[in-house]
């Protein structure tokens, strides 16, 4: 899936036939040999917001396909459009074993340490679904503890989260089916891998935690829908639970929820000492918190409130005793660490490590010392203070790129994470704030990584801000005269994107593709006003850093005319179709994957109502007048010529919905938009 969904990117594009680019003759001749849309059937529907009348004409088409006949035909028929088109295009055979050939390493994951088991996961070349594996001590012998691959036949079931219990007895993981956001939990135990009889049903948006001494664990759900609503009734009434082990699920014990507050979702955590539960609430996607408590050995449940008010970011560090360690953006808005003594009548926050140039990714406590991550201008630094906040030096990294998975807690001496790059795949270190980072795991890899160049450029967008970009691409290649470039960005919800490795795109790569990844606005590389300079109002500010991006490549010459592609999923998704309404002249192709592209109806569906908090309101006048500005449904221009473009999405998808897709696709192919070819992968 993932192998063809690129493949079908590049060269339904036309851009890449390795590594020359495909000329518009070939485009055109292709899609006049291949290339007949299936016709689409309108509806009479108007809704009229504010004095405006909105013409919704497949409005049918937002059905779920597993209970509408009529749609489920419809995505058949589109799907054999595009399967018939994408197998007459010259290189994709080559494109897809060149891709084969670099999944064949091993993706390892960092090890969560318990009971002096090491945990974590692998997935070799060829495997749909990553392998959980444990080692019995650090010098243990590796065994398989969970393979999804036996957990289906079409191996689309997959394993989401997992924790083991404090001993390493224990495991609770996640089912996840069809990459559908619901969650089926299980526990495994550990020694004779025997799957427990406990069954957790309709889990999502959850964290997993043990309660002491592996009695049983908590977690988050949603109550169970009504038949046939599953993926796409709204999500409502979060709560969290105690599933006690060897237990019914009918017998779970309620820990908190706010029925007064429906729209509220509760993720909870405990600290390392098994003496709280701490729980941030939210009521939508920004990173605005509240914080209650629950202490773990009171006679009964209940809640104290530790921060009120969805004002800040807080997030959970850990607790030594009474003391709890927080990372937070109140007074900072590229976030600084702060502690809270409990014991305290006042609980007065302290600061401990000061907000600075770059922005605090995450935090842990290892071995007594504070391991802090920054993002320092959306590439890595990692330094290490005292538990008191002194200074003690910066951790060093094999060179620019993301250090993730930093896992440790207050009990241990022994911290990991994980390094990589545009060029490397992750390479798993340990770590003990004394020495330098050792190596505890690193892949052999199908390609030379010191044959790729990384760097950092900086451009101006509309307004004059300072916006990165990463440019990735062979050292030998000669950018003379420019080369494809394909440019990734997202822009939203506070989510930053680090350098990271793909196999898909070192493929790009490798055939002589320049790839650009742009660290726009709506992001979190410069902290909450790098977020709200792209959000709501601001929206706008994401399309014109993307846009200058595209013309940024172009002027530097490291891009030809007629050579910029342009990629994005989810919210990036609706990057690729807004940009692509405001500037087609700019792109020769795009891909927009599982995109949000009715924004006037985005809130009604499943997680959607989480999204108001970067998009706004449909329902209030100025957020619907912004958003009907730049919602790619509504803004196709009828009569202009339109890059190639190819949408993507999954008819399980139950976070975006795929009838956004759907209607974006079919207004797309009806309109007059020229003759390069338009197509959905479902």
């Amino acid at each position: 899936m993932r192998i063809r969904g690129l493949a079908t990117f590049m060269f339904a594009a036309g851009l890449l036939s390795s590594p020359t680019i495909a000329s518009a003759e070939q485009i055109e001749q292709t899609k006049d040999d291949a290339l007949t849309y299936p016709e689409t059937r309108t509806v009479d529907v108007v809704d009229e917001q504010f004095g405006v009348y909105v013409a919704d004409p497949y409005r049918w088409l937002e059905n779920d396909v597993r209970e509408d006949d009529e749609v489920a035909a419809w995505v058949d028929a589109q799907n054999s459009v595009t399967n018939s088109y994408l197998d007459k295009l010259d290189g994709t055979k080559a494109l897809a074993a060149s891709m084969t050939r670099l999944f064949d390493y091993d993706q390892l994951s960092a090890p969560v340490i318990a009971g002096g088991k090491y945990f974590y996961e692998r997935k070799s070349g060829g495997q749909n679904q990553a392998i959980l594996y444990v080692l019995d001590g650090k010098e243990g012998e590796e065994r398989v503890l969970l393979d999804p691959a036996k957990w289906s036949d079409d191996g689309a079931t997959a394993l989401a989260e997992w924790s083991p219990s404090e001993d390493g007895s224990y495991l609770v993981y996640a089912v996840q089916d069809g990459g559908s956001d619901w969650r089926t939990l299980k526990i495994v135990n550990v020694m004779t891998g025997e799957i427990l009889p406990d069954k957790v049903e309709w889990a999502k948006f959850t964290n997993l935690a043990w309660m002491p001494s592996s009695t049983g664990f908590i977690y988050s759900r949603f109550p169970e829908p009504e038949e046939g609503a599953a993926f796409q009734s709204l999500n409502a009434n979060h709560s969290l639970y105690v599933h006690v082990r060897g237990s019914d699920q009918s017998k779970d014990i309620k820990v908190y929820d706010t029925p007064d507050r429906p729209e509220l979702n509760h993720f909870a955590q405990l600290t390392s000492d098994k003496k709280w539960v701490v729980i941030t609430s939210s009521s939508g996607t920004d990173d605005r918190y509240e914080i209650t408590l629950v202490e773990v050995d009171a006679s009964e449940i209940k809640s104290q409130i530790l921060v009120e008010g969805f004002d800040h970011s807080w997030s959970l560090i850990d607790g030594i005793d009474n003391v709890l360690y927080f990372t937070t953006n109140k007074d900072a808005p590229r976030m600084r660490v702060v502690k809270v003594d409990l014991d305290s009548e006042e609980r007065e926050w302290v600061e401990l490590v000061p907000e600075h140039s770059a922005t605090i990714d995450d935090a842990v406590i290892i071995g007594g010392k504070l391991a802090v991550n920054y993002m320092d201008d959306a590439k890595s630094r990692l330094e290490l203070f005292s538990i008191f906040g002194d200074p003690l030096g910066v951790v060093e990294l094999p060179g620019l790129g993301q250090v993730s998975e930093l896992h440790g807690s207050a009990k241990d001496s022994e911290g990991v994470f994980a390094f990589d790059s545009f060029n490397r795949p992750n390479t798993i270190f340990s770590f003990d704030g004394v020495g330098a980072p050792a190596i505890w795991a690193k892949p052999e890899l199908p390609f030379d990584p010191d044959m790729i160049s990384v760097t950092q450029r900086f451009y101006e967008s509309a307004d004059g801000t300072k916006i990165p970009m990463f440019l990735v691409h062979r050292k030998d290649l000669d950018l003379a005269e420019g080369a494809p470039t394909l440019l990734y960005g997202y822009g939203g919800f506070n989510i930053s994107l680090l350098p990271g490795y793909s196999s898909t795109k070192m493929a790009w790569i490798e055939a002589g593709g320049v790839f650009a990844q742009a660290n726009l606005r709506g992001g979190g590389e410069y902290g909450k006003v790098w977020h709200d300079g792209g959000r709501l109002g601001n929206k706008q500010n994401v399309f014109d850093d993307f846009i200058a991006a595209g013309e940024f490549l172009i002027a530097e010459g490291i891009t030809p005319k007629n050579g910029l592609a342009i990629e994005g999923r989810s919210n990036g998704g609706l990057l690729v179709g807004a940009v692509m309404n405001q500037r087609p002249d700019l792109f020769t192709a795009g891909h927009a994957a599982v995109g949000v592209m009715d924004m006037l109806r985005f809130d009604r569906f499943t997680a959607g109502r989480y999204w108001v908090d970067d998009y706004g309101y449909p329902n209030k006048e100025g957020d619907f007048q912004t958003l009907l500005t730049y919602s790619p449904y509504h803004n196709i221009q009828d009569g202009t010529d339109y890059p190639a473009l190819i949408v993507s999405t999954a008819d399980t998808d139950d976070r975006v919905v795929p009838g956004h897709s759907f209607k974006y696709t079919a207004r797309l192919q009806a309109a007059d938009t020229g003759s390069k070819p338009h197509l959905i992968r479902i």
